[in-house]
């Protein structure tokens, strides 16, 4: 990886803003991500990001922790906050605005033990794929004190393989409709694409079940998305 996503990062932090990161996926057209929104406040923040930092509690891991707006927040309000992210510039930005403990480091790897763990942002997409889903939820399960919980939003995104008459078009014979390549490019560099999962809420608790973890809806957005709160 290039990591045009932390390098976009720092451009902000360091001054250097003059263009945006553009996204795209396998079944989207290219769309720009605004990097000063990755720098919101809380008044800025969804309501399901809000929801989810007013339920935070105890030790707290924020994973994919992006420029660490959710970490600094929860920071100021005195809890202990750990950050971690794959991207070198976002942990870079992260330390500069003020987090203490923030780690450039894959969820995977991670082995502390914490009250809640935050997954925001399309929380979901991290899995990249549905058959890798058992594998983090059980990982995410080893992380959590007893009485924790996990906090994690997404998508369910049906509604972009809708047609004019209401139907469906997707293909039955491929993978999950909710398994996406997602394309990344920053200032005419493009980044090697990824796998990225949006969720349904139903499959996210389903395979919550078999891993025993609760799965519990705590809000839903105006736009397909939710936020769930997954606990022992």
């Amino acid at each position: 990886m290039k990591d045009l996503f932390g390098k976009a990062l720092l451009d902000f932090q360091n001054g250097n803003y003059s263009e945006d990161i553009m996204t795209s996926t396998n079944i989207s057209d290219e769309d720009a991500l605004p990097i000063p929104y990755l720098f919101r406040d809380y008044k800025d923040m969804p309501k399901l990001e809000q929801k989810a930092l007013k339920l935070s509690k105890g030790s707290i891991l924020d994973v994919g922790c992006g420029s660490g707006s959710h970490s600094l927040y929860l920071q100021k309000k005195g809890f202990k906050i750990k950050a971690i992210d794959i991207s070198k510039g976002a942990i870079e930005v992260t330390k500069h605005r003020g987090v203490l403990k923030a780690n450039v480091l894959n969820i995977l790897d991670e082995t502390e033990t914490f009250d809640t763990i935050l997954l925001l942002m399309n929380g979901t997409g991290i899995f990249q794929e549905l058959t890798q889903v058992s594998k983090y939820l059980s990982h995410l399960k080893n992380l959590l004190n007893p009485n924790g919980q996990i906090l994690i939003d997404s998508s369910d995104i049906k509604y972009m393989y809708e047609d004019e008459d209401g139907g469906y078009w997707m293909d039955m014979n491929s993978s999950y409709y909710g398994e996406l390549d997602y394309f990344l490019s920053y200032k005419g560099e493009k980044e090697a694409p990824m796998k990225w999962l949006y969720l349904d809420f139903e499959t996210l608790k389903l395979a919550c079940e078999t891993v025993g973890l609760k799965c519990e809806l705590v809000l839903e957005g105006a736009h397909f998305d939710y936020l769930a709160q997954l606990s022992l």
